[in-house]
């Protein structure tokens, strides 16, 4: 698989995806509410889904924090969701494809599913965003349930007040595929943004 001669056209347009997000007013609704992070969800424009926003902040400075959610080492140690993840192709330390498997959600009414995607990290304002978008190609590995992230990312930017806090937003649209109840689909989908905050805290703290 080669896709180095559109990594940088995709990374613009993820880029340039992500921002337009960042920038709508909020019109979302809320989904889940923790000590952690507010997640909220509106109807997606990429599928028949929903776009949900995860907000909080996170003690800790921002390369650090993007360190532990980018692709690389720190992912796999804390995220529970996460079960494994390979770096397929890598075109500089900023942009890669990889592949990552997640574990059965809702006593397995979720399966465990597959995701092979495109990662972006750079700069934004005075902080840093990483984000990514999924590809259809490879096999799909037996036992898994091909997904397909729609553009998504992280924007981790530091407090005015407290550099050494930062307020992390996340901007997700996941199609699980497979026959799934949407219900399911919504509570999983909010468990899941809550929970990755509460153990990114724990991590951050080791």
């Amino acid at each position: 698989m080669d896709l180095r001669p559109n990594s940088a056209p995709l990374a613009t347009r993820l880029r340039n995806t992500l921002v337009q997000y960042h920038s709508i007013g909020d019109n979302e609704r809320v989904a889940k509410k923790t000590k952690d992070a507010t997640v909220w969800r509106k109807p997606s424009e990429e599928f028949s889904g929903y776009l949900y926003k995860a907000q909080g902040v996170v003690e800790d400075v921002t390369n650090r924090i993007v360190d532990h959610i980018r692709p690389g080492p720190y992912r796999l140690d804390w995220d529970s969701l996460m079960t494994t993840m390979d770096i397929m192709e890598a075109f500089d330390e900023n942009c890669c494809v990889m592949r990552y498997t997640t574990a059965g959600q809702l006593w397995n009414i979720i399966a465990p599913r597959e995701f092979v995607d495109f990662s972006y990290t750079t700069s934004y304002e005075d902080g840093i965003l990483t984000c990514g978008i999924s590809l259809d190609c490879g096999e799909v590995r037996p036992n898994f349930v091909r997904g397909f992230n729609h553009p998504c990312g992280w924007f981790c930017v530091p407090l005015k007040d407290y550099p050494s806090h930062s307020l992390l937003t996340g901007y997700i649209q996941t199609e699980l595929r497979g026959m799934l109840p949407q219900s399911a689909v919504d509570t999983a989908m909010s468990s899941t943004l809550a929970n990755f905050y509460s153990d990114l805290k724990k991590a951050l703290k080791t």
